[in-house]
Parts: C-alpha cells; sequence; structure tokens
C-alpha cells in the first residue's frame, strides 16, 4: 500500500535499490500512531505530549529514494528517533534480512535524522532481491473460549481468590468437562508472566481479579466456564463482586508459503 503508489510515481522497476527506502516507509507509517507515541509512551520516562490527540504520521518520498516522516502540524504525539526506531525494530525478526513481497529489507545501516521538530529523515535502508514465494494466511475455525471474571477486596482477598479459582476448576472435573487448556489465574499478579512473576516480595494488594479461562471445541463446555464463575456471588468465598462472562469464537490462521507464480493479480475498479 505504501510502496506501490511511489514505485507507479517515480517509474521504479521491481528490482530497484531505492525499493529498501520505500519498504521502510511503509514499515515505519504501518501502525499508524505508533511512531507518533503510541506503545512507546512511559510517564516520566518517555513522556508523550498530549497522547490522547496523537497526530496522524505520513511520509514525504522523493524520487530519489529520500524519505522524510512527519505529523499533522498541532497535533499530539512526538515523532523523533526514540519513536522512530522503537518502530522500525516492531515485528523486525532479523534486520538483515527483513522478508516483504516487494524485496528483502536490510536495516543494519539505517539511519535515522531528525532534521526539524517532528520531522526525522530515514537514511541508508537497502533492498535485496524480492523472494521467489509469496505468504498465505488462512483462517478457520479451531473452538471456542469460554471465560468469567470476579473481584475480591479487602483483607485476605488474594487467598479468598485463589480458593474461588480452585472452587471453580474442581466444578468443572466434578461436572465432567474437559479444556485443552484452562487457565486460572489473577489479574495483576500472574496473568501476562504466570506464576513466575508473583515471586519477587511486595505487598499483597487490597484488591484482585480473577479470571478463568477455558479453550475447548466444545460450546457447552466454553459456557459452563463463566456460569460457574457466577456461581460464586453466593457459592464461593465471601466478598466476591463485579462478575463477568463471555464466550467467542477462536479464529486461528495458518500461514504458508506459495510460488509467486501462482499468484495472479487481478485488479477491478469501482467509481461511485
Amino acid at each position: 500500500m505504501c510502496v506501490a503508489p511511489v514505485l507507479a510515481t517515480y517509474r521504479w522497476s521491481e528490482n530497484d535499490p531505492l525499493l529498501g527506502q520505500g519498504t521502510v516507509m511503509g514499515h515505519l507509517l504501518e501502525c499508524t500512531g505508533q511512531i507518533t507515541g503510541g506503545y512507546f509512551a512511559d510517564p516520566g520516562k518517555k513522556d508523550v505530549p498530549e497522547p490522547w490527540a496523537l497526530g496522524f504520521p505520513f511520509a514525504d518520498v522523493w524520487e530519489d529514494g529520500r524519505v522524510r516522516i512527519g505529523k499533522v502540524a498541532g497535533s499530539g504525539g512526538r515523532i523523533d528517533r526514540m519513536t522512530c526506531t522503537e518502530q522500525l525494530l516492531y515485528e523486525m525478526h532479523d534486520p538483515a534480512a527483513y522478508v516483504t513481497p516487494d524485496c528483502v529489507l536490510d536495516v543494519t545501516e539505517l539511519e535515522f535524522k531528525e532534521v526539524g521538530p517532528d520531522l526525522v529523515e530515514v537514511i541508508g535502508a537497502r533492498a535485496k532481491p524480492r523472494p521467489d514465494k509469496l505468504k498465505v494466511s488462512v483462517g478457520y475455525l479451531e473452538g471456542f473460549i469460554g471465560e468469567g471474571q470476579i473481584s475480591y477486596a479487602g483483607i485476605n482477598a488474594v487467598a479468598r481468590a485463589r480458593l474461588a479459582g480452585e472452587i471453580v476448576r474442581r466444578r468443572l472435573e466434578l461436572r465432567g468437562y474437559k479444556y485443552d487448556d484452562l487457565r486460572v489465574e489473577l489479574i495483576g499478579l500472574e496473568t501476562l508472566h504466570g506464576p513466575e512473576g508473583e515471586k519477587g516480595k511486595r505487598p499483597e494488594p487490597y484488591e484482585v481479579r480473577l479470571r478463568v479461562a477455558g479453550r475447548t471445541r466444545d460450546r457447552r463446555a466454553a459456557e459452563v466456564v463463566g456460569q460457574e464463575v457466577e456461581t460464586l456471588l453466593t457459592n464461593g468465598p465471601a466478598g466476591g463482586a463485579a462478575d463477568f462472562k463471555t464466550v467467542r469464537e477462536i479464529l486461528r490462521v495458518q500461514s504458508v508459503l506459495i510460488p509467486r507464480s501462482e499468484v495472479r493479480a487481478r485488479v477491478k475498479v469501482f467509481e461511485a
């Protein structure tokens, strides 16, 4: 979406080394507000002005491959070497060989130069020959996730929440439901990093939220997870409140590579 208009405007060839600059421009703009301070802000360490009004980024591209990244004047956020560097490395496994349909991008010698307020020039992206294969992603229904949450607060809140989680686990076993994966966790203590995240010395929180989630191919089994969490309001430990339940389909994506020669491009123009 970013390379095509530049290639068409300046008549670059499909193996032009300048495609490196065009491709890195697209990579930098890909997540829009992420390069103007979104997914970047860390109060007191990496402050972002007016993050509630992030400016939409744009790129100026010259025929010789020069690229400058900026944002709408007067908008919030920031664009500088720090935001550009974080976005550059986002989802990039190998900086010397970032594979795209248009070229294999090499950014090992890339530089960012601040040329004005919220204006950064991109220098030195290189393009290697494009791959012989293209990635195709296929989505399919894999099953369901049933989830329930409930909060506990006050003295001994963590112990009550853990007991509540054990009650739900045992209730599901007693009723004969099976899950490919069943997770019982306390949000704020172990949800992101697992049990290892709780080992550090820190005071017990005043409030905590229990989350129980089960992955299964049986929709009924998924529904029961939230129902058992809901039942904790009257049949579980003291002080449970603010329960929540949901069931959602799992759409899994499988990616494969196919020969580029087997792909046929077709264009259809719709006019209003």
